[in-house]
């Protein structure tokens, strides 16, 4: 089953080296999970009013009958980007291991 990915920008144009790396990085998740449906990134940038520009990567992940959430901010999107990732992968495994155990 192939993913539906879509990756959203907000408050600024993403260069395609960071949807590109979006995009290598989203396969991962076929590993842990063979039924996703629809992957959702949105790229902020936050405090747009203030010099501070924190990036902020969220992901929501749909497979049948649960979505995934995770918000992540850091200086860099490539970094907030792995967090996020990391903490969306981190409940998908624990999700199908209760489901193993039920």
């Amino acid at each position: 089953m192939t993913m539906n990915v879509s990756i959203q920008s907000l408050h600024f144009e993403a260069d395609s080296k960071l949807i590109d790396y979006v995009e290598k990085k989203l396969l991962k998740l076929n590993q842990f999970h063979e039924r996703i449906t629809k992957v959702t990134v949105f790229l902020k940038l936050d405090n747009v009013m203030h010099n501070i520009k924190d990036k902020v990567v969220e992901i929501r992940v749909n497979v049948p009958r649960h979505d995934f959430f995770v918000k992540y901010s850091s200086k860099s999107f490539e970094e907030s980007f792995d967090g996020a990732l990391d903490v969306v992968i981190n409940q998908i495994k624990r999700k199908k291991e209760k489901l193993m155990a039920a």
